[in-house]
């Protein structure tokens, strides 16, 4: 891709699953072909990522990445620059520049894959936070009852819950956490009871959207992820979204409080991907001994239907 965003080349291969090592080398294999005909890397992968520094706190869905230099070991394995953000935050910032979200002031986006990343928009800029851990849905907490032997977080309560229930036999709870969302739910679909599976799965979203409303007067909650393409999801979120309104009506202390739009990703899973270009040219211009000619992005998309793994998709 060069400065004008104008692809050339894109592929995809499986996400290494086991070790960091095997990682780092998945992404040299994939920039090894084109090293000289581009001046970097630029990559949005999940995770705590300190966008600055490159460095990873915790790797999210790729696990073997926390507490690691990840930016660093990249470019030293590519002997080229190396810049990283967020998946979440990448897609959150093509929706505000260009997307879903442009000229909002206080937004969200909810990208339904591996887990439910996203990212948040406040006062019309990209919150990261002092921790870069802004837009990490996963780690709500949504059973914080004393005496419960198991904290639960979201997404946890949503799609694994399911199979407790008794819609998939539990054997198959061990395969989960290789799943994402998005291919649960798809196979769900096939199944009886689906709808119900998507009810619940919806509603899980919904309380976490209105919670945000509350929170940050959002105007807007875009929906991404290969899933959010499917119209009975976004259907299905909006009707339980309202239905969280509904079921309070005419109660004083509801007076007033205000409801969001819920709209899907202009860039679908293709946003983090959009949103890297303009960060490398800001990069760019504040050094004048480095002008490059072109970039290559590798950016991880979460798992589709057919895989259990996620892909990286230059």
């Amino acid at each position: 891709m060069d400065e004008q965003m104008h692809r050339t080349n894109s592929g995809a291969v499986p996400t290494p699953q086991d070790t960091q090592a095997q990682f780092l080398d998945a992404v040299y294999r994939l920039y090894a072909p084109h090293k000289d005909e581009v001046s970097g890397i630029a990559m949005a992968l999940p995770g705590f990522v300190d966008n600055r520094t490159g460095y990873v706190s915790n790797g999210g869905a790729l696990l073997y990445n926390t507490a690691t230099p990840v930016g660093q070991l990249l470019a030293e394995k590519c002997g080229c620059p190396v810049i990283l953000e967020n998946d979440g935050k990448a897609a959150a910032m093509a929706e505000l520049a260009n997307g879903a979200l442009k000229d909002c002031c206080n937004a969200a986006v909810f990208i339904i894959g591996t887990g439910v990343g996203g990212g948040i928009i406040a006062n019309g800029q990209l919150v990261r936070g002092v921790h870069f851990t802004a837009g990490e849905y996963s780690f709500v907490n949504t059973n914080a009852r004393r005496g419960t032997p198991r904290t639960r977080t979201w997404p946890a309560s949503a799609a694994p819950a399911i199979y407790l229930n008794g819609t998939v036999p539990a054997r198959h709870c061990r395969r989960m956490p290789r799943w994402t969302v998005g291919a649960f739910l798809r196979r769900q679909c096939r199944r009886a009871g689906a709808l119900e599976v998507l009810r619940r799965f919806c509603h899980a979203v919904a309380v976490q959207i209105y919670n945000l409303t509350v929170l940050l007067d959002v105007e807007k909650v875009a929906i991404g992820g290969g899933i959010s393409k499917q119209p009975l999801l976004l259907e299905s979120l909006r009707s339980a979204y309202d239905g969280l309104y509904a079921s309070r009506a005419g109660q004083a202390y509801m007076e007033g409080l205000p409801r969001c739009q819920i709209v899907p990703c202009a860039f679908s899973s293709e946003a983090n991907q959009v949103a890297l270009p303009p960060h490398i040219l800001k990069l760019c211009r504040k050094n004048v001994d480095f002008q490059p000619v072109s970039w290559y992005y590798i950016c991880r998309v979460l798992c589709t239907q057919n895989t259990k793994q996620g892909d990286f998709e230059p």
